[in-house]
């Protein structure tokens, strides 16, 4: 196949990737990522016929009240695709803000990611914890998996980012105006400050050790056993 084809294809995904539908953007975000890895494609050959002139948000639920690991998640993830992630307490949304493509890859991620996690750690708790302990001692193991689990894929996230950047670097300062400048429209946002966290040490390990297993790689693909790719 001719790369301008494939390009126009991806252009068309990118399109789709706006619609107010979230299943229906999700899959088109995601089939444009898969399209640009198995042709080894990157952004800048998309972003080069295209120079963007705003940025989107996408909202997605969470909670009002947000756990230590899903913000560091969410900061994660916000980062790895050149986004700046806002949490609303009062409607329990997060707004995601980035360019084209990145925000819709992000939400799709954040949510995989948050799925994927929650469901390691409600294996490790009905496998590795007694549930005769106290209820105290359970919650704060559960949450010392989720910040070790949360910990290992944010390095990944990051490692994966300096192998193959979101953004080419004469795009960078123009995709981190418009970013900034969606986030002076939404009005005064409020900064949380993270407290110390007391961890159980075996327990944060643990979820280190399983955040190796979770597939991060951007595309879609069909993982065998534990080892999943985004997407699935």
């Amino acid at each position: 196949m001719e790369t301008n084809p494939i390009i126009e294809k991806i252009k068309k995904l990118l399109a789709l990737a706006n619609s107010c539908n979230e299943h229906e953007a999700a899959l088109a975000a995601s089939h444009a990522q898969r399209i640009l890895s198995e042709h080894n494609l990157a952004m800048a050959d998309i972003e080069a016929s295209h120079k963007p002139d705003k940025a989107d948000k996408v909202e997605t639920t969470v909670s009002k009240t947000l756990p230590k690991w899903l913000r560091n998640l969410s900061a994660g993830v916000s980062t790895a695709f050149d986004c700046q992630a806002i949490h609303h307490p009062a409607t329990g949304k997060m707004s995601f803000i980035g360019v084209g493509a990145d925000v819709h890859v992000a939400v799709y991620t954040f949510a995989y990611l948050d799925r994927t996690v929650r469901k390691l750690c409600t294996n490790y708790m009905k496998h590795h914890v007694s549930s005769t302990i106290a209820n105290r001692h359970r919650e704060l193991m559960r949450q010392s998996y989720y910040l070790g689990a949360v910990s290992t894929i944010n390095t990944r996230l990051r490692e994966q980012k300096v192998q193959t950047p979101v953004t080419t670097g004469a795009l960078v300062p123009v995709k981190e105006g418009l970013i900034k400048q969606a986030m002076r429209e939404i009005g005064n946002l409020r900064t949380v400050r993270s407290r110390k966290s007391y961890i159980n040490a075996d327990a944060y390990t643990k979820g280190q050790t399983d955040g190796r297993q979770v597939g991060i790689h951007r595309g879609i693909g069909t993982g065998t056993g534990s080892q999943r790719t985004i997407g699935n």
